[in-house]
């Protein structure tokens, strides 16, 4: 029997795809806009997926023990607002969440927003928000992002081409973010399901937990890497010997004690976006499952120290995947689980491009190492 329409249940990836960019911009309508600050004490940023004219249904799954929100509770699938435009992840801890009324204000001089009146800038514009933990890290405790550092972030969104690649990284909401003993940021990735809709997410890591197996020194994620069209690996990474772990180990002992400047408060944010016509119920189930990639991908995860976060976008272009195969006498809730299968997946190897495309940096609070730096 051929069981190639199972592959999806049977942890296979035969018939997934990496997008064009590998990124969360491969799904249409979808744009991304990073402002940052570092140097001068300041080290943190913001970051704004921007989900287009029209709009995009959403949802949010919060699972953090510290989590810094605002507006999720206008994304409950029983309330009235059906759809937003943006979501704005940043720095600055609860501080940062006044940041995003320069998102809104930027909308709603586009009369983008809830409608509340007859004329065109009679809008409110519903921003769901998530920020993490890196005050101080640059070196000032006050310098956090504001409504003018997230405005930029929302002017580069929309500056952008549909389909843009995203910067990766130390950048915008990522720029004072670590992964446990390293250096986090922003990492994007995106998966072609059969039938040819897409599922992409964009990752902000600022994790407790580490995004490394400290037996094989590669990163966690790293399990659920696609090829490219191509053949090329996705990540390209090749396991450390034993010198280059011994290495790794013993620097991240020198830099114990207290004097990595990321810890004890840490926050992983995700937006994970789809063409596919979710309802903002299987929207809410999809965040969930993208919370299982963060499990995969870092260990642990979901602690009293994080603040973790996902929010789900649709934008209701894309197609189906197709019940082919065994899967045409399978309940269609089957086509659903194809679409959170690969949402979880998605979520893990966004992680992994984060932490590879980190850089190291040395601040007053001290000296913080990336992934290259300690592993390759």
């Amino acid at each position: 029997m051929d069981l190639t329409g199972l592959d999806w249940r049977l942890g296979g990836t035969g018939r997934l795809r990496i997008g064009a960019r590998n990124a969360i911009t491969d799904v249409t309508g979808i744009r991304v806009g990073h402002a940052g600050r570092a140097g001068d004490g300041w080290l943190t940023g913001s970051t704004v997926v921007f989900g287009g004219e029209a709009g995009v249904t959403a949802a949010v799954d919060a699972r953090g023990g510290g989590t810094a929100t605002r507006e999720i509770g206008a994304l409950d699938p029983t309330g009235v607002v059906e759809r937003i435009h943006a979501v704005y992840l940043g720095g600055g801890s609860a501080y940062g969440l006044d940041a995003a009324g320069g998102v809104m204000a930027g909308l709603a001089e586009r009369g983008l927003g809830f409608v509340v009146g007859s004329e065109p800038t009679h809008v409110v514009p519903v921003v769901p928000s998530a920020t993490l933990f890196d005050l101080g890290r640059g070196g000032d405790f006050f310098a956090r992002p504001d409504a003018a550092l997230a405005r930029e972030a929302l002017e580069a969104a929309l500056a952008s081409d549909d389909g843009a690649p995203v910067a990766e990284g130390s950048v915008g909401a990522g720029t004072g973010a670590v992964a446990g003993e390293i250096r986090g940021g922003v990492g994007t990735a995106s998966v072609v399901l059969p039938g040819g809709g897409v599922v992409g997410a964009l990752v902000v890591v600022n994790s407790a937990g580490s995004t490394v197996n400290q037996r094989t020194g590669l990163p966690w994620g790293e399990l659920f890497e696609l090829p490219h069209d191509d053949g090329r690996p996705e990540f390209g990474l090749t396991p450390p010997d034993d010198a280059a772990r011994r290495r790794a180990l013993d620097a991240l002992a020198a830099l114990s004690g207290g004097r990595l400047p990321m810890r004890p408060l840490n926050t992983t944010l995700a937006v994970i976006a789809t063409d596919i016509p979710l309802s903002r119920g299987q929207l809410l189930r999809l965040a969930g499952c993208a919370h299982d990639g963060m499990a995969r991908a870092i260990r642990p995860i979901h602690t009293l120290s994080d603040g973790d976060v996902v929010f789900g976008m649709s934008t209701g272009t894309g197609p189906w995947p197709p019940a082919e195969g065994p899967l045409e006498s399978l309940h269609p809730s089957d086509q659903v689980n194809q679409v959170l299968a690969a949402g979880a997946d998605v979520i893990a190897r966004a992680i992994v491009h984060a932490v590879i495309a980190a850089d190291p940096v040395t601040t007053p609070m001290g000296h913080v190492p990336s992934y290259r730096t300690m592993y390759t």
